[in-house]
């Protein structure tokens, strides 16, 4: 058995995880040596008991890391250790890497430039909105949007790097052959083409109370910094945040209204230090120290070009009214000095022309593919 193998074979293992692998590795001197030694040798490795040492000789003779690599790949799908090149830099920094990664997809040097993007499950359509927006404009200035492909906002931070024509990263809550939730296999494809989707898990383990929140880290360790939007006191994506602050990574929050429950963790974050995020610049000016310049794309530079349909000065007004963001039709009407009488049927003329859409409560935004 390679130690690369070996790798694997323990991440198969129950009881054992990434820091009681280290401990084994550091005093036996290799992964493979895990696979040699008899109980004596297991009993001197700091933390590992008679307990967990029995069931570490009862487990390796029944695991066969070579069947599970053809497995992987018969399905489409690579396994990673930390002794392969394409294994994440970022992540080997971590006080915790994985031991393995099943990777759909593929990594990129430019996913260095990583933020992460995560929230509830059970968004409100604001929430929803923002997420989409942040990761359409951050995936145009190049970053790569790392998220969990759950329900609500990770769904929406991916849809939103994909039509920014970005990158994103899926990182599973479940083995890569449990795909959760089900509805977000077309999803999934999509995310393996224009990046990866990816698991620790071995094949075959499916999603659980203690699934989701360990992968939590993995999600904040590939980021240069975690996006929180909407997350109530109890919600998982403070989880992530957490992770963030141990690995020393950047934490924002998007704020809410103070009757949401949806808003309670996020603007609790905001209390404790988490960077108030109201529009994208607040997240690029905390990295433009970091990353070289020229490397990354201001996104009203890449949304610089208007519509390709004849607009009348008025319509045009109205479509650089809404660049940054959506607007209710008040709001609209206030931005650019005209009656609602007069909005409306300005409104009108630009939904025909598809430049516009709208939305649920009067409000209006640019489609999609012309937003910036």
């Amino acid at each position: 058995m390679t130690d690369r193998e070996a790798y694997i074979a323990l991440n198969q293992m129950e009881g054992l995880g990434p820091i009681k692998v280290r401990a084994l590795i550091d005093f036996l001197g290799s992964p493979q040596a895990v696979f040699e030694v008899d109980a004596n040798d297991l009993l001197r490795v700091r933390g590992i008991g008679e307990k967990l040492s029995t069931s570490i000789l009862a487990q390796r003779g029944g695991i066969d890391p070579q069947e599970e690599i053809e497995k992987a790949a018969a399905i489409g799908i690579r396994i990673l250790t930390p002794l392969d090149v394409e294994y994440p830099v970022a992540l080997k920094a971590i006080h915790d890497p994985p031991l393995a990664l099943y990777v759909r997809g593929s990594f990129l040097p430019a996913d260095a430039h990583a933020l992460g993007m995560v929230g509830s499950r059970k968004a409100t359509h604001y929430g929803l909105n923002i997420a989409d927006r942040l990761a359409y404009q951050l995936a145009q200035t190049g970053f790569t949007i790392v998220s969990g492909l759950a329900r609500g906002i990770d769904t929406a931070s991916h849809q939103g790097a994909l039509k920014g024509k970005g990158r994103t990263i899926a990182v599973l809550g479940s083995a890569i052959d449990q795909l959760y939730p089900p509805e977000n296999a077309e999803l999934a494809d999509a995310i393996a083409a224009r990046g990866a989707v990816i698991s620790e898990y071995p094949l075959g383990r499916p999603a659980d109370r203690m699934t989701f929140p360990y992968r939590n880290r993995i999600i904040s360790g590939l980021s240069m910094g975690v996006v929180v939007v909407e997350a109530g006191f109890k919600s998982g994506s403070l989880h992530t945040a957490d992770a963030a602050l141990e690995q020393g990574r950047s934490v924002f929050a998007v704020p809410g209204r103070i009757d949401q429950p949806s808003a309670k963790g996020t603007n609790r974050l905001i209390k404790n230090g988490a960077k108030l995020v109201d529009n994208v610049g607040d997240i690029l000016e905390e990295f433009e120290l970091l990353i070289p310049p020229g490397t990354m794309e201001q996104p009203e530079k890449r949304a610089s070009a208007r519509p390709k349909v004849p607009l009348s000065e008025e319509e045009t007004q109205l479509v650089e009214a809404l660049w940054q963001e959506a607007l209710d039709v008040d709001s609209l009407a206030r931005a650019v000095s005209l009656s609602s009488a007069q909005i409306s049927g300005l409104l009108l003329g630009l939904e025909m022309k598809r430049v516009i859409k709208m939305l649920p409560g009067r409000r209006v935004e640019l489609a999609d593919d012309l937003r910036g």
